[in-house]
């Protein structure tokens, strides 16, 4: 698995557990009250309908303790009555000697006797604007009630005497199916107060509906559309606010609902918080230190070869970021310290190099000033020798040091192949010659070659010295120069003992000698670097001699 699904899969836990402790902390306290207040929620709405009751048929709340005191003992529920910015009206805690008991944390409804009165919410002898006995003065409820003493006699005269009499009886609630002879319209006509609330609404929906640009009426076949039934709405609210009492928030309980905030509740959720917290802690640090060991054991290893442990290597295991990042940390090692024993050979075959000729010059000098040997001609052409061989021997040095930077340039041209090949030859043909060699160049017809001529002719120059020196007296070196198609080939073949099968992947190794020989050891490695300078190959194969086969682009590409 990899580390960012590691970490991805280690936050989802952390929170998993968070939410699951969430979840516990607020079943375990609100499930088992939830079902204690499902079957009170009946009993809550009869509390608040009484309480609707008041607030319409008064325009305050002063004399509402009794009703809910009365409330309070008869349901068993606590009842506290605040205004909005929940300065306390009245509670049934502080009625009932129970004590100043903290309220909920928010109330369970508002108290608004401007809202639409519905059959849920009409309280039992609790008359709305429908009511034509609303807020009669006691001058209109003694009329009526004589009233009523009349029709009643006069019933009882007709034998049609109802069960029920009085203001806010069957006479009160709309005309009366006993006839007019005994039942006065005045009996159903509405009160001075509902007058009132009835002609200001009526005025207030008109003044909406003009400034919206409606109609006043509506016929029976046109609805009335959102606009218009909110004038009418907004106007009844603005007539009745202020015949009845204020709005008021109704809390029905105490504060022992779970409140993660609040001042009883506040250890549980310190608890919790601090549950969660350590279970996060004891996964990251579980999760982490397994992430983070191999980091550690990988820094470990970069301080302990940053100190010169070139062997220092990672255990791996597994397939994630980690992981590759150990294989890519054990191939730098292993490229360090191959270049580190690189260098520690490149120094001491140098000085391998060097120490030779330097010493051949140093010692014929010395015979020379002792007078051992003579200071002839011979003495200086071997001095003379030396110091061409040290001077090969640097500058082949320095050819290397420049393809290993990536600097070795060359600048190709289209030259014709075999007039290079000749040109490399003639530069040996007088060494060949003294060792009894015949060195030849084979190209019947030019060949055009897009190659750098100096850097050519070097390569083309070490492949046929190295020939001449592996070749006995007697023998053939031959430089062949072919054209094949957009490459040219050229190939440098001897006659000499040929190159044993278990050396032959080694010989454009710098400083590598398949045996004894007067040579550097770098002329084939810098002969396969310029080759691969011009994008060309060179290739050694033996059996009865050998030949090193170099494929070079024929000409000039279009555009190149």
């Amino acid at each position: 698995m990899s580390l960012l699904a590691r970490l991805l899969g280690l936050s989802l836990a952390v929170a998993a557990v968070a939410v699951v402790a969430t979840a516990l902390l607020a079943v375990h306290d609100t499930g088992s009250r939830l079902r204690d207040e499902v079957p009170l929620l009946e009993t809550d709405g009869d509390i608040r309908a009484a309480l609707l009751g008041h607030a319409r048929q008064h325009r305050d709340w002063t004399g509402v303790g009794p009703l809910v005191r009365d409330l309070a003992e008869r349901t068993g529920r606590r009842i506290a009555l605040t205004t909005p910015d929940g300065t306390p009206i009245v509670d049934s805690a502080v009625l009932l000697g129970q004590g100043d008991v903290g309220l909920p944390s928010v109330p369970s409804v508002g108290i608004d006797a401007t809202e639409p009165v519905t059959a849920a919410l009409e309280p039992t002898g609790g008359p709305g604007l429908r009511y034509r006995g609303w807020r009669l003065t006691d001058e209109e409820r003694a009329h009526r009630d004589a009233l009523v003493a009349e029709a009643v006699d006069c019933l009882r005269h007709q034998g049609d005497l109802p069960r029920q009499v009085g203001v806010n009886g069957p006479f009160a609630t709309g005309p009366s199916r006993h006839g007019d002879s005994c039942v006065p319209a005045e009996l159903s006509a509405p009160s001075a107060a509902a007058r009132e609330v009835n002609d200001r609404a009526a005025e207030r929906t008109a003044a909406c509906l003009d400034h919206l640009g409606l109609a006043r009426e509506t016929s029976t076949s046109t609805r009335k559309g959102p606009e218009w039934t909110q004038c009418e709405e907004d106007g009844r609210k603005d007539a009745l606010r202020p015949h009845v009492a204020p709005v008021a928030d109704l809390y029905l309980g105490t504060s022992d609902r779970f409140d993660p905030l609040s001042a009883d509740a506040w250890w549980r959720t310190a608890g919790t918080v601090a549950v969660v917290l350590l279970v996060a802690a004891a996964v990251t640090v579980l999760a982490g230190r397994r992430l983070v060991r191999p980091i550690l054991t990988l820094t470990t290893a970069a301080r302990r070869m940053a100190a010169g442990d070139r062997g220092t290597r990672v255990p791996v295991r597994g397939n994630d970021e980690v992981t590759r990042l150990a294989h890519a940390f054990n191939a730098m090692a292993q490229a360090v310290g191959a270049g580190e024993r690189q260098r520690r050979d490149l120094i001491g075959d140098v000085a391998h190099e060097l120490r030779a000729p330097l010493a051949n010059v140093r010692s014929s000098l010395e015979a020379a000033e002792d007078g051992v040997l003579p200071l002839d001609a011979a003495l200086l052409r071997s001095l003379h020798e030396e110091a061409a061989l040290l001077e090969r021997l640097v500058a082949d040095l320095q050819d290397l040091a420049l393809a290993d930077a990536g600097e070795l340039r060359v600048h190709p041209e289209d030259r014709d192949a075999a007039d290079l090949a000749r040109q490399a030859v003639t530069a040996h043909q007088a060494r060949a010659e003294a060792a009894g060699i015949t060195l030849r160049v084979d190209a019947p017809r030019p060949v055009t070659v897009f190659a750098d001529p100096a850097r050519l002719r070097q390569a083309l120059g070490n492949l046929v010295s190295n020939a001449v020196r592996h070749t006995p007296p007697g023998g053939l070196v031959e430089v062949t120069v072919r054209g094949d198609g957009g490459e040219v080939v050229l190939t440098v073949t001897d006659t000499g003992p040929g190159i044993a099968a278990e050396h032959l992947p080694h010989v454009f190794d710098r400083f590598y000698r398949a045996g004894p020989s007067r040579g550097s050891g770098l002329g084939l490695a810098i002969t396969k670097h310029l080759v691969e300078a011009h994008g060309g190959t060179v290739e050694v194969t033996s059996g009865g001699g050998s030949t090193f086969t170099v494929r070079l682009q024929s000409a000039r590409l279009t555009g190149s």
